[in-house]
């Protein structure tokens, strides 16, 4: 593995970062205070994305995307990290496992997602279905040759601003020893169709502005052309196009904790107390010696992760540990930042407080850190049979 950045990448680093700071950071204070992104503010995020280049950046050349390797997306996400997550949002990175499209799905789903025409939400979580994705309720059964959708989904992000979402419901159940066993399917579902409401959600202390919302079907009807990928074999689907996903949380986390360092470095080598500057205590030097430390190890896990991807490498554990490393790193160096600040670092005068509560959703969404240790655990034992 090359541990440096090559020309191409530098560039990517460089464009992001900037982008970041220039469109995203003059309007962070006003989207936290009014924890709400106006959708024209959203659109000209959005098209000065798309006149950049990068907007789905994720997606193949082949599909009208950037066509950037798992490591040059990391290096992206990295850098979106640092800003805020309800503006960086419109930065444009659909769902990957809209490339599970099929025939004319492609030109009313895929497609516009990736010109920036449409865009498209990711639901699966339930109030009793979080991490135990086959016990969710919101069901489909057939009725001819239409699926019938009756329940709901929560904590449904970006929700407000999407067009159509990817929705996943149980479609059966099979009896196994180890119990009943429910089949999952995707579904496709456009905004407005008859017996679905997208409702607001929860007010969360974390990411203000980046809203969560309930989705409620009440006899939904959808045809068999909604069905995203093969009817009852959803997990393989998610599988595929999704895991991938827990690295997108460790780049952020990693983005956001290089942004709190440089306030704690520049803040602890201003700051005098007792005639000198606090950075000369080693109370506070030390704890920011062990910030970097952190930061530097959870950026090499995630960046490993990727590039095992992109060689077509097993990446399972690896993920898990960057996804989980990172995201509790994250919440160590947003502490001590504050602790650097002290009592300061608590007001909303400084982005501090903020960043220390946006950190806190990062150990549970998209597998918390149990279901994280879970699976380094499994893949760990599973070899020898325990």
């Amino acid at each position: 593995m090359d541990f440096g950045l090559d020309e191409e990448q530098e560039m990517i680093v460089s464009t992001v970062r900037s982008f970041v700071e220039n469109e995203i950071y003059p309007h962070e204070a006003e989207i936290e205070r009014t924890g709400h992104v106006p959708r024209e503010l959203g659109d000209e995020i959005k098209n000065k994305v798309i006149d950049l280049g990068f907007y789905a950046c994720n997606f193949p050349e082949e599909v009208g995307g950037a066509g950037l390797s798992h490591v040059d997306f990391t290096l992206v996400e990295r850098e979106l990290g640092r800003g805020s997550m309800a503006l960086t949002h419109f930065f444009g990175r659909p769902q990957k496992i809209l490339m599970a499209c099929k025939g004319d799905q492609r030109e009313r789903y895929l497609l516009p997602a990736v010109r920036g025409e449409r865009m498209d939400a990711l639901a699966m979580t339930e109030p009793d279905a979080g991490s135990d994705i086959r016990s969710m309720k919101c069901s489909a059964v057939r009725d001819g040759s239409d699926w019938v959708v009756n329940g709901s989904k929560h904590f449904i992000s970006g929700a407000e601003h999407a067009d159509f979402f990817i929705v996943f419901v149980a479609t059966g159940v099979d009896e196994t020893p180890k119990g009943a066993k429910k089949r999952i399917t995707g579904l496709l579902v456009d905004r407005g169709h008859p017996g679905f409401e997208v409702r607001d959600g929860y007010n969360s202390v974390s990411h203000r502005g980046y809203k969560n919302c309930i989705l409620t079907f009440e006899d939904c009807r959808l045809p068999e052309s909604q069905v995203l990928g093969e009817v009852d074999n959803g997990f393989a689907v998610m599988n595929e196009w999704l895991y991938a996903t827990r690295l997108t949380v460790a780049a952020s986390s990693v983005g956001r904790a290089r942004r709190c360092l440089d306030y704690a470095v520049n803040y602890a080598a201003e700051r005098r107390q007792f005639g000198q500057q606090i950075a000369k205590f080693q109370g506070v030097s030390f704890q920011i010696a062990d910030m970097i430390t952190e930061i530097d190890a959870a950026d090499w896990l995630t960046l490993a992760g990727a590039w095992r991807l992109d060689r077509g490498l097993p990446a399972n554990r690896e993920i898990a540990s960057a996804k989980l490393y990172a995201s509790e790193m994250l919440a160590r160096v947003t502490d001590t930042t504050l602790q650097v600040f002290g009592g300061m670092g608590l007001m909303d005068d400084l982005p501090i407080e903020r960043f220390w509560r946006d950190a806190r959703v990062e150990r549970i969404w998209d597998g918390t850190s149990e279901i994280q240790r879970h699976i380094i655990s499994r893949e760990l034992f599973r070899p020898l049979g325990a």
